[in-house]
């Protein structure tokens, strides 16, 4: 028997120009990404490396855990981009937005508009691991209210909904849309995190993806998804992403 291996693709050429990585963690100090304004450099500048130019950053906005205001936000991201004109970085553009975990504190901030967007009325939200809100549904439906789009970041990733994929077809009717984590792809976050994003790719249910960057580490394994097979399952993603430009 004849093993073939995956066709190995570079990232410069697995991400096409104009592709938008719309979640990752990449602002100083305020979550559980970037630790210092060296490590923000350091992990934008390798993902400019792999040809990851533009990047809308999402720190979390997670009741008493994170309590990041559109304020703080605004204030990191200056200091990134002033640190990346002084140190002469000039191909990567960064914008931020947030990733909300969906709560009272985020029903709060909707109430008020307090909401930064990936663009236009698109906001990204979360859930926690262990169960979805129990006014999940209700939620949903007042994001929408508001006007806003909601992106839920790695539906692959909430185990208690992997029973039944009706459950993601219950969210997309709901009017959500599904960002994939590229690492997803990979055995990062356990195989039925890995399965479950072959099933939904199956499904056709992923409109965008995003790399979730906290760290090198991430970066490294982000090498893994390179190959032809990946870049096929995907591509059409990755060029939907293009519209956050």
């Amino acid at each position: 028997m004849i093993f073939f291996k995956k066709k190995e693709i570079a990232l410069t050429d697995f991400f096409p120009e104009g592709f938008v990585d719309i979640h990752s963690h990449l602002l100083p100090g305020i979550d559980d990404g970037a630790k210092d304004l060296d490590n923000s450099i350091e992990l934008i500048s390798k993902m400019a490396s792999y040809g990851i130019k533009n990047i809308i950053t999402t720190p979390h906005v997670l009741g008493d855990v994170y309590q990041n205001s559109s304020t703080t936000i605004k204030n990191k991201l200056k200091e990134v981009r002033d640190e990346l004109q002084k140190r002469n970085i000039t191909e990567v553009s960064i914008r931020a937005a947030a990733e909300y975990m969906m709560d009272e504190q985020f029903s709060i901030l909707l109430e008020n508009d307090d909401i930064l967007t990936l663009k236009d009325n698109y906001v990204l939200v979360e859930m926690s691991y262990f169960s979805a809100p129990i006014n999940l549904y209700d939620l949903l439906f007042d994001i929408q209210v508001k006007g806003y789009k909601p992106v839920l970041a790695h539906p692959e990733r909430y185990n208690f909904f992997h029973t039944n994929i009706d459950h993601y077809y219950k969210l997309k009717k709901a009017g959500c849309v599904f960002q994939l984590n590229l690492l997803s792809l990979t055995e990062q976050y356990g195989k039925g995190v890995q399965k479950m994003s072959e099933k939904l790719l199956k499904e056709n249910l992923y409109d965008f993806v995003g790399s979730d960057t906290h760290h090198q580490r991430h970066l490294q394994l982000l090498k893994k998804i390179g190959n032809k097979k990946n870049l096929e399952k995907i591509k059409h993603l990755l060029e939907n992403n293009k519209k956050f430009i």
